[in-house]
């Protein structure tokens, strides 16, 4: 069924208000008059709307059900992963809101060989935030998970260590692995899954994430591309919490 994210304030008097910009897509989706489809609030509701009249301008639709939405996991996951070069983020941004990511937060890395500021980081925060909304629509998540940049790489690490199980993904770690650091957090509500660039992470960043309360943690014997790894232990996480 086709999905529609709104503004909650959009939504009263059991109708839904779309724009014209849902208005247009609704006419190349050739979704016709007294057709249902879904519409969500962005806060983790579902509403089945069903089509009246589509004249291009803001759409108004009828209200027949709402649900809460079931493509929203019982843990919140954080996903904090730094600056990589090429399309990289961008497919741990789709890949992460597909796995249900509450939100996804990039940060820069003494070993990142990209370091956008300025304009270009603002258009690429807003292009993140785009993939961000449109992997939402096709996996039927009931939010859209932000996209947000840390200026450096400690307040990146303060931030993820405020969750209940603050994962350091780190290739030097030998003796501490993802899968016991899951079992010994028993029940969790909120993870922060944290992991490093193309050249992995300095020494001293590792030193400073345990610091402020990480939980140093190796992925196995084999070494993850930067794109693979923040995947691999959100998949883990979602599994362990058993939302997949």
């Amino acid at each position: 069924m086709s999905r529609f994210f709104i503004t909650a304030s959009n939504i009263f008097g059991g109708m839904a208000y779309l724009s014209k910009e849902d208005a247009d897509h609704i006419k190349v989706l050739r979704i016709r008059k007294g057709e249902i489809f879904t519409v969500c609030d962005g806060n983790g509701t579902d509403y089945t709307c069903r089509l009246s009249d589509n004249d291009g301008e803001d759409l108004c639709v009828e209200i027949v059900d709402k649900t809460p939405s079931p493509g929203e996991p019982n843990v919140k996951c954080s996903v904090f992963a730094a600056f990589s070069k090429g399309d990289k983020l961008e497919s741990v941004i789709q890949k992460s809101v597909e796995l249900g990511a509450s939100e996804i937060v990039a940060f820069p890395s003494k070993r990142c060989v990209s370091k956008p500021e300025g304009v270009s980081l603002l258009r690429k925060t807003e292009r993140w935030q785009k993939i961000a909304k449109e992997a939402a629509k096709q996996s039927e998540r009931g939010i859209v998970p932000l996209v947000s940049v840390m200026p450096t790489y400690e307040n990146a690490v303060k931030k993820a260590a405020e969750a209940e199980l603050p994962i350091f993904c780190y290739e030097e770690e030998k003796s501490h692995s993802l899968k016991a650091a899951l079992e010994q957090a028993g029940e969790i509500k909120t993870v922060s899954i944290f992991t490093g660039p193309e050249g992995g992470f300095e020494p001293s960043e590792a030193a400073l994430a345990v610091q402020y309360g990480m939980k140093s943690v190796t992925l196995g014997p084999r070494i993850l591309r930067c794109e693979t790894a923040p995947v691999s232990v959100l998949s883990a996480v979602m599994l362990f919490t058993d939302n997949m």
